[in-house]
C-alpha cells in the first residue's frame, strides 16, 4: 500500500478517460436542473469559497455534476466512492482533470477502498477537512473510530467477526503509528457532515443517542425530495437496469420477491410489477406489510416462496435477510441481488467459503454458484452489493438532482453558521424549493391560490392537528 499520507492529486484507473467523462457529464447535466439553478444563483457569490469538502459518495457522472456544483460555489474537493463497484472510471477521470482530488476506481478491494477513504480525508499541508458529504456513513465512521482509537488504541485489538472492521482497524493501526493525532485534528476543525442515505442516518442517530457524536450532522436522506425521489423513483428505474445488463433476462412472467417494502422496496416492487412479473414481498413492519397488500402484492416470508422464485431482491438495510440456507433451497438458475446499502443483506461470505460449491465468474459482478450435491446453480449479482451501481450506472440524473440539491443546501447551512453537535433535518421550505426547481424541466405548472384559499389553508385548527390540517 502506498504511503498513507502521500499528498496525491488522484488515484484513479486512467486519467486519459477524462474526455469520455466530460462528454457523459454534459449529457446528464441538462437532466439535473436543480443543480444548474444553484450554480446560476451563486455563480458570483461563491458561498463555499474556502471550504475543504471531503466526499464519500458513488463516483458516477451524476455525482460529478454535484462535485462541479460544489466547486463552482467555491469549494475545494477530495473525493472517494462509497462502494467498491460503483465508480464510473471516466467520471473519476473527468473530475480529476477538472481539479478535484479523486481516489476511486471500479473494482477496488476493501483494503483499497478504505485507503481511498483515508486519502479523501487527508488534506495534508493545506489544513484539515471542513465538511463531509457522506453516503452510508463510512467517512464519518472512519473518523469516529479513529478518534476513539487515538484515545484508546486497545480497541483496535478487540475480537470481531466483521472482516471489514478488521481491515479498518489494521489501517487505523498504521495511521496511529504515523500520526496519532490525525483524527483529533479533523474533529477539532470539522463543521459537520451531510448524510445521503438511510444506513448512514441510522448510524448518526445511534451515535447521537449514545452521546458519541463528534460533530453536527444534517440528515439529507429524510427530506421528501430525497427519500421519495431517490429511493422510490430512482430504484424503480435502476434496479432492473442492473439485472438486465447483468443477465439479459426477461422480467415478464418471472416470480420476483422483494425483501422489504420501505421506500426502496416500494420502488423495486413497482418496477417488477411494471415489468409484468409475479411479485411477492416480505416485511417485518405491519404498516409496510399492509401497504404492500393494498398495492396488490402477496406478503409472505422468504421461506414460503424460496423454492419457486426466479429473482430475489433485498431492500431492507438489515443483515442476513437472504441466508445460506435460503440459497440452498432456491430453484436452479435463480438470481439473487441487493439494492439496500450494505453488503450484509445476503450471506455472501458463507456462500463463497463453502467447499461444496463451485464458483464461476460469468463476467465482472456476475457470479454463478453451483451446488455439487444437487447440481443446481444460482447467480449472485454485484457480490451482494448495490446491483444498480455494480451492474449498471445507478439512478437517473433527474432524481439525483433532487438529492444533490439537498446535499448542496445542507453543505451551505453547515458552512455558513455554527451548529451544536446534533443531527438536524433540512427545513420543509427547502424541500418545497427543491421540488419547485425541477418542475419546469417536466413542463409542470403550479396552481396559484387565491387570497381566500391561502387564508383558508392557514386557519389555525385547535387540538392535535394544528395549522397544516387543511392542507394535508
Amino acid at each position: 500500500m502506498e504511503n498513507l499520507f502521500a499528498e496525491k492529486d488522484f488515484i484513479i484507473k486512467d486519467i486519459n478517460l477524462f474526455e469520455d467523462g466530460l462528454k457523459a457529464i454534459s449529457v446528464v447535466e441538462p437532466e439535473m436542473p436543480g443543480l444548474l439553478a444553484l450554480r446560476e444563483k451563486y455563480r458570483t457569490e461563491k458561498p463555499l469559497k474556502g471550504a475543504k469538502i471531503t466526499g464519500s459518495l458513488h463516483m458516477t457522472v451524476e455525482t460529478a455534476a454535484l462535485m462541479k456544483t460544489l466547486m463552482e460555489l467555491g469549494a475545494d474537493l477530495r473525493w472517494a466512492s462509497c462502494n467498491i463497484y460503483s465508480t464510473q472510471d471516466h467520471a473519476a477521470a473527468a473530475m480529476a482533470h477538472l481539479g478535484a482530488k479523486v481516489f476511486a476506481w471500479k473494482g477496488e478491494t476493501l483494503e483499497e477502498y478504505w485507503h481511498c477513504t483515508l486519502q479523501a480525508l487527508n488534506w495534508g499541508k493545506s489544513g484539515s477537512v471542513d465538511l463531509i458529504v457522506d453516503d452510508g456513513g463510512d467517512a464519518t465512521f472512519l473518523i469516529h473510530r479513529g478518534y476513539l482509537a487515538e484515545n484508546d488504541p486497545s480497541i483496535l485489538d478487540d475480537p470481531t467477526d466483521n472482516k471489514e472492521i478488521v481491515i479498518v482497524d489494521k489501517l487505523l493501526k498504521q495511521v496511529l503509528s504515523a500520526d496519532n493525532t490525525f483524527f483529533h485534528r479533523i474533529v477539532e476543525n470539522i463543521k459537520g457532515v451531510s448524510e445521503e442515505t438511510t444506513t448512514g442516518v441510522n448510524r448518526l442517530y445511534q451515535l447521537e443517542a449514545d452521546g458519541k457524536l463528534l460533530f453536527p450532522a444534517i440528515n439529507v436522506n429524510d427530506s421528501v425530495t430525497k427519500s421519495k425521489f431517490d429511493n422510490i423513483y430512482g430504484c424503480r428505474e435502476s434496479l432492473f437496469d442492473g439485472v438486465r445488463r447483468a443477465t439479459d433476462i426477461m422480467i415478464a412472467g418471472k416470480r420476483v420477491h422483494i425483501c422489504g417494502f420501505g421506500d426502496v422496496g416500494k420502488g423495486s416492487a413497482e418496477a417488477a410489477k411494471e415489468g409484468k412479473a409475479i411479485v411477492t414481498v416480505s416485511e417485518v413492519d405491519p404498516i409496510c406489510a399492509l401497504q404492500a397488500t393494498m398495492a396488490g402484492y402477496t406478503v409472505c416470508p422468504v421461506d414460503d416462496i424460496v423454492s419457486k422464485t426466479d429473482i430475489f431482491v433485498t431492500a431492507t438495510g438489515n443483515c442476513d435477510v437472504i441466508t445460506f440456507e435460503h440459497m440452498t433451497q432456491m430453484k436452479d438458475q435463480a438470481i439473487v441481488c441487493n439494492i439496500g446499502h450494505f453488503d450484509n443483506e445476503i450471506q455472501v461470505d458463507t456462500l463463497k467459503n463453502n467447499v461444496e460449491i463451485v464458483h464461476t465468474e460469468i463476467k465482472p459482478q456476475v457470479d454463478r454458484y453451483t451446488f455439487k450435491e444437487t447440481g443446481k446453480s444460482i447467480y449472485l449479482l454485484a457480490d451482494g452489493r448495490l446491483v444498480n451501481l455494480g451492474c449498471a450506472t445507478g439512478h437517473p440524473g433527474f432524481v439525483m438532482s433532487c438529492s444533490f440539491v439537498n446535499q448542496t443546501l445542507a453543505q451551505l447551512l453547515l458552512w455558513q453558521k455554527s451548529w451544536d453537535t446534533a443531527v438536524y433535518r433540512l427545513p420543509k421550505e427547502y424541500d418545497e424549493e427543491v421540488a419547485r426547481l425541477h418542475l419546469d424541466r417536466l413542463d409542470a405548472k403550479l396552481t396559484k391560490l387565491t387570497e381566500k384559499q391561502a387564508e383558508y389553508i392557514n386557519v389555525k385548527v385547535e387540538g392535535p392537528y394544528k395549522s397544516d390540517h387543511y392542507r394535508y
